[in-house]
């Protein structure tokens, strides 16, 4: 979708425009599951691991915060504990407080049946999304309202995917989304920022190889994918003249490997830019309102980015942006390969999260509350559903294997 459509259906909530706002063989058992045992707080395990180490592993979720494996065989509650006891008691739980359901897919299955899916469902048009649905122990392929449910089937059954591990539903499709409006300095996440004629939300800051620098999303440039120089003002152009950095690293789409065919991907829609020259920041800040899920845009206080980490299905992550301010809701989906409303652009392994947005939301920080004002960076907000009650967001994982090792407290 291009920006003067809107930039959020599940669209790049990116860019709002400036008119109308002005405004994803083995390792021995014994010492995979003592490396799981240590897991910190919110860091997620991993699923990798945990399927090596578990016989029968089907998946892990968070069930009104108590930690639940799919397993397919009964007996594996003692490798469970083994393998997640570290995990259950950093969240508050015993081991013997796991929940073990059975579950007919293995994790191995059900990965391998999504790439396949993955690659092929997209050409089909009106796929929002393809999932490992590790809440569901299922395959889950989202297509737009209106769009042919049996053509999925049809086509998941020719590459192997049994009828009964695929699961096809209706959503709202994503779209690119670009106060916290005010001049304010030193710059911190979550800030309005105007490039071109368009507004985002300023990531977080971060320095790349000595460079003080800042992470928006690729579709708050002016050439989404490639590095072409967009200049970043705060709030606005108009307000302060100075600019505020410049567009540095904003890696090029790709095709073939693990891309749809017809499609070009990246795995996060992220983009650095470096700050110019006595432009003051607070590395790791993060601009707080007075509470989630209330509209309020004025600034309170601050987070202050202690860990970077991932989120997995049923974690509750926060969002603090421009448009919307700070909002909170629980992750529904990881890795979720994800097609971009209007244009050719699939991003690969996504993270959706139940919660507020709106245009101009696009480069938000997502996070993690850890404590107080303590909180772990979990990545950059991208895009959202036409209604507002979804987002989705690039995981910090993705963000550096495509931009490179970032400090960002």
């Amino acid at each position: 979708m291009s920006r003067h459509a809107l930039a959020v259906r599940l669209l790049p909530i990116a860019a709002v425009a400036l008119g109308t706002a002005c405004s994803d063989a083995t390792a021995p058992p014994d010492s995979a599951a003592r490396a799981l045992s240590g897991v910190q707080a919110v860091q997620a395990p991993d699923v990798a691991t945990l399927a090596r180490v578990i016989p029968g592993f089907g998946g892990l979720f968070l069930d009104h915060g108590v930690p639940t494996v799919y397993v397919s065989d009964d007996g594996q509650r003692a490798m469970v504990e083994r393998a997640l006891g570290g995990f259950a008691r950093a969240r508050g739980f015993a081991p013997s407080q796991i929940q073990i359901l059975r579950g007919r897919f293995t994790y191995g299955d059900l990965d391998r049946w999504v790439g396949r899916v993955s690659d092929e469902a997209f050409a089909e048009g009106g796929v929002v999304f393809v999932d490992l649905d590790e809440a569901a122990n299922r395959v889950l392929v989202a297509v737009e309202p209106g769009a042919s449910h049996v053509k999925v089937r049809r086509l998941a059954l020719r590459l192997g995917v049994p009828a009964e591990a695929l699961v096809v539903q209706e959503t709202d499709p994503i779209h690119n989304v670009a106060t916290l409006r005010d001049d304010v300095r030193p710059i911190v996440a979550g800030l309005q920022i105007h490039f071109g004629n368009f507004l985002c939300s300023l990531g977080f800051n971060a320095v790349s190889n000595g460079q003080n620098s800042f992470v928006t999303a690729s579709h708050c440039t002016n050439v989404q994918g490639g590095t072409e120089g967009t200049v970043y003002y705060q709030p606005l152009q108009s307000v302060d003249p100075v600019s505020i950095g410049t567009e540095v690293d904003d890696p090029v789409y790709f095709r073939g490997s693990r891309c749809p065919k017809k499609r070009v991907c990246r795995y996060s829609d992220a983009a650095r830019a470096a700050y110019a020259t006595g432009i003051p920041f607070t590395l790791g800040g993060i601009a707080q309102t007075s509470g989630p899920n209330n509209g309020a845009l004025d600034i309170t206080g601050a987070f202050q980015v202690s860990s970077e980490g991932v989120a997995i299905v049923g974690d509750v992550v926060n969002k603090v942006g421009r448009t919307t301010g700070w909002t909170q809701g629980t992750v529904t989906n990881t890795c979720v390969n994800t097609g971009v409303s209007g244009t050719r652009i699939v991003l690969l392994c996504q993270t959706f999260v139940s919660a507020g947005v709106g245009p101009g939301d696009s480069g938000s920080d997502v996070f993690g509350q850890t404590g107080g004002s303590t909180v772990q960076l979990l990545g950059i907000l991208w895009g959202g559903n036409s209604g507002g009650t979804q987002f989705v967001y690039s995981p910090i994982p993705n963000i550096e294997r495509e931009l490179g090792p970032l400090t960002t407290f």
